[in-house]
């Protein structure tokens, strides 16, 4: 599951995506979009995007819901707060400053 979730993290466009998201949650593929083409200056195909928000889903960082004949995709974080609980356990020690 984290190898999926760092192939999608591992795309800017992906992460691009994630942050409208962040933004605001419950986007049509459209909205995305026209997110990306008008904020982002990306220009890229919706098939693109579709492919993009399919592997997020994949990696269970997006979820999607229909609600008639729209598709909505929401941001999941719990994939993320796995991976950083996993490294980030209770009582670790942080690194002194100057020492990387």
């Amino acid at each position: 599951m984290a190898d999926d979730v760092f192939k999608a993290l591992a795309d800017p466009t992906r992460r691009t995506i994630l942050d409208e998201l962040t933004e605001k949650s419950g986007q049509t593929l459209f909205e995305i979009c026209s997110r990306l083409s008008v904020k982002h200056r990306l220009g890229i195909s919706r098939q693109a995007v579709s492919q993009h928000l399919a592997v997020l889903e994949g990696a269970g960082l997006v979820e999607t819901r229909r609600e008639g004949r729209y598709k909505f995709h929401d941001l999941n974080t719990a994939p993320l707060r796995r991976i950083s609980e996993r490294w980030l356990a209770a009582g670790a020690s942080e690194p002194e400053e100057g020492t990387l």
